[in-house]
């Protein structure tokens, strides 16, 4: 069984590291499987740190299409088009797509036209909010896929609403927790604990990234005001990509306890969030891991992907509401979080699952 892997952007990385590991498992083990990874964007793109594929302990993309444009309709065009040539030369059996980029519903697409068997991975997330481009990404690649891979309860129950057969959906687990999982014990304590002399569950860490809240610059201003003056005096440490970065120093906000530093590494984050007394974040990605940490989360939106992680797990939201943000950073920073759990089946196995599930398929 040949099985071509697309990957579209960098967090796409994280959650395929797993199952490049469990193929190659089960190769060495004897079964008839091999893999590519093929990759959207630029060989040389900068989001691509050389550190990250060693971080990962993963091999680099085998193939790249070499897209690179902001218009997202006209890159949704460059990456079929460049995907079916791909496929022309390729022989291939299944087509695993990632998350809801508009890379991953073009290759979804060229896919289902050339009759090759289309797996979704972190399939049934929905916003409800048809104006976001990510939502009709989600409904096309479900819409199109064979198998859809879930992480909870909840994208099951999304999928089948929507009309998917129950044969098509299988709740595998989050898997990202497999790469977690996996890199925990490896995790790198950054320099910056020294330079700023914190102390493990005795600081907060902040990320941002979504372009809207960015964009809102007097909203975002009382937001990290309330987030500094709730936090009691403990560091707040933000390693923020350059358009965050520049955002927030625009506002001039003077506070000797909160530090905008580079972003890190992905072995020094995961070391940083895993033992922080509590995140507030706009990625889902940082809220899921902090809820398999036990770390109490604040999500800077109005919904999840993974509600899991608001009902079992150490996340709420407080939407852009800088009143609530307020005053959940005051909770956090007060010990009166709630308490929480791990979801069913978030427990680093997830790529096994998937694995076993295609090999089972293929050769029936």
């Amino acid at each position: 069984m040949n099985i071509c892997i697309v990957v579209g952007a960098r967090p796409n990385f994280i959650k395929v590291a797993p199952i490049i590991r469990a193929i190659c498992k089960a190769k060495e083990q004897g079964r008839d499987i091999a893999y590519q990874l093929v990759y959207a964007g630029l060989k040389d793109d900068p989001t691509l740190e050389p550190s990250l594929f060693e971080d990962l302990q993963m091999p680099r993309p085998d193939v790249y299409l070499g897209v690179d444009c902001d218009n997202l309709n006209e890159l949704t065009g460059q990456v079929m088009s460049a995907f079916e040539v791909y496929l022309q030369q390729n022989p291939t059996d299944v087509v695993i797509v990632v998350d809801d980029l508009a890379s991953t519903m073009a290759a979804a697409i060229v896919t289902k036209k050339q009759g090759i068997r289309l797996v979704h991975l972190v399939a049934g997330t929905r916003s409800f909010d048809i104006k976001m481009p990510k939502e009709i990404n989600r409904l096309v690649i479900d819409g199109l896929s064979d198998l859809l891979f879930t992480a909870g309860m909840g994208s099951n129950s999304i999928a089948t609403r929507e009309g998917a057969e129950i044969s098509k959906i299988y709740l595998v687990g989050n898997i990202l927790m497999d790469t977690l999982r996996f890199n925990y014990n490896r995790f790198q304590k950054p320099a910056l604990f020294e330079q700023l002399g914190l102390k493990e569950k005795a600081y907060l860490v902040f990320t941002l990234n979504r372009k809207a809240l960015i964009s809102n610059q007097s909203n975002l201003k009382l937001m990290v005001e309330q987030m500094i003056a709730n936090a009691h005096d403990i560091q707040i440490v933000a390693p923020l990509r350059q358009r965050a970065a520049d955002a927030i120093k625009a506002m001039d906000i003077k506070s000797p306890n909160f530090h905008i530093v580079e972003p890190l590494s992905y072995l020094e984050f995961g070391y940083l969030t895993a033992h922080a007394e509590g995140i507030i974040t706009d990625s889902g990605n940082v809220a899921e891991e902090a809820t398999f940490n036990s770390v109490p989360c604040i999500t800077l939106n109005s919904y999840t992907e993974h509600i899991e992680t608001v009902k079992v797990g150490s996340n709420v939201l407080v939407g852009e509401d800088a009143d609530k943000l307020g005053e959940a950073v005051g909770q956090m920073t007060t010990g009166q979080w709630k308490k929480s759990a791990i979801p069913d089946r978030w427990d680093g196995r997830s790529a096994e699952r998937i694995v076993q599930i295609l090999l089972d398929i293929h050769n029936k």
